[in-house]
């Protein structure tokens, strides 16, 4: 299936998408050429720093063994990353070996300084095995500290941010957050968005899954919460859906030149959001995304028309 949907891309996305990327590796390291528009950034509401609109994550793509080819073209992807501004990754202990190649290519790139690594724990670990997991983290990622770490997946309401704080005040992170890819958690992880006001929260959100808008997006807005969106494709869904469509006329008066763009700048046109992490196995989508963190993003009455003609399709 996942080689369909990239055939699927591949047709859609602009026919000079190498020249673009050998365009963006030759400048590397710099963010972006004077000519190119920049990367839009958003604020951490828990402070001033600017964070990039479009990052990447890790899950699945970054969990592999000795494997040079796929370790080269991951390389691609972070190199590409950074050379359009971009700085966010989005990793975590359970995704097998992401960590560890995650590590290695940042390592072999040396920009941990340009980057800003988000990583994760089981919040059911007791004390002892998130410290655990903590410390495995930082040796996998060859790092002294993450810039934030996350509790995955949170379920129960009850969870509680002591030691994630701790680990802040001691230096381990410069913020704290927690994580849902799943509506089953929606009640439970509003409930600790509420109350624990965390720097961070990530939450699945797509045009294809749009529930976080009205049960999660405006109480992490009122909680002062950086918004993350994972799954912004909803796993491939909105590609399948799309198919062989052309892009409405309409897109192009946001920019839109790929449906992966028309996707995520739908997405990143909710006041809430902060960031987009869409995983990324290929340096030529990696520059497509970013293509989306530039450029005009869809207003309100905008955002309308696009529902309706995303629901309208057969």
């Amino acid at each position: 299936m996942k080689s369909r949907i990239d055939a699927v891309r591949r047709r859609v996305l602009a026919a000079g998408a190498g020249v673009a990327l050998a365009a963006a590796l030759a400048r590397f390291p710099p963010a972006a050429g004077a000519a190119e528009e920049p990367l839009r950034t958003r604020p951490i509401p828990q402070g001033s720093e600017q964070l990039p609109v479009i990052g990447i994550g890790t899950a699945i793509i970054f969990d592999f063994e000795n494997d040079p080819v796929q370790f080269a073209e991951r390389r691609q992807v972070i190199q590409a990353l950074v050379a359009g501004g971009g700085r966010l990754i989005d990793t975590a202990h359970a995704y097998g070996r992401a960590e560890d190649r995650l590590g290695e290519v940042v390592a072999d790139l040396g920009v941990r300084d340009k980057l800003f690594l988000a990583t994760k724990f089981s919040y059911r670990a007791d004390r002892a095995a998130a410290t655990a997991s903590m410390q495995a983290s930082l040796r996998r990622l060859k790092t002294n500290r993450v810039d934030l770490m996350q509790a995955w997946n949170v379920g129960d309401e009850n969870f509680d941010f002591g030691l994630l704080r701790e680990w802040k005040k001691q230096g381990l992170c410069r913020y704290v957050g927690m994580t849902t890819s799943s509506r089953r958690q929606y009640d439970a992880i509003g409930k600790v968005l509420a109350r624990e006001k965390p720097d961070f929260f990530q939450v699945n959100y797509s045009l294809g899954d749009r529930e976080a808008e009205e049960r999660l997006l405006p109480t992490a807005r009122d909680a002062g919460a950086a918004v993350l969106v994972n799954l912004p494709f909803g796993r491939n869904s909105l590609f399948r859906r799309a198919g062989n469509r052309l892009l409405p006329d309409f897109a192009a008066e946001f920019g839109a030149t790929t449906w992966a763009q028309f996707f995520l700048k739908f997405i990143l046109s909710h006041p809430a959001v902060t960031a987009v992490i869409p995983g990324t196995d290929k340096p030529a989508y990696m520059l497509d995304n970013l293509q989306a963190g530039r450029g005009a993003l869809p207003d309100a009455a905008m955002r309308k028309r696009i529902v309706q003609y995303w629901d309208a399709l057969a």
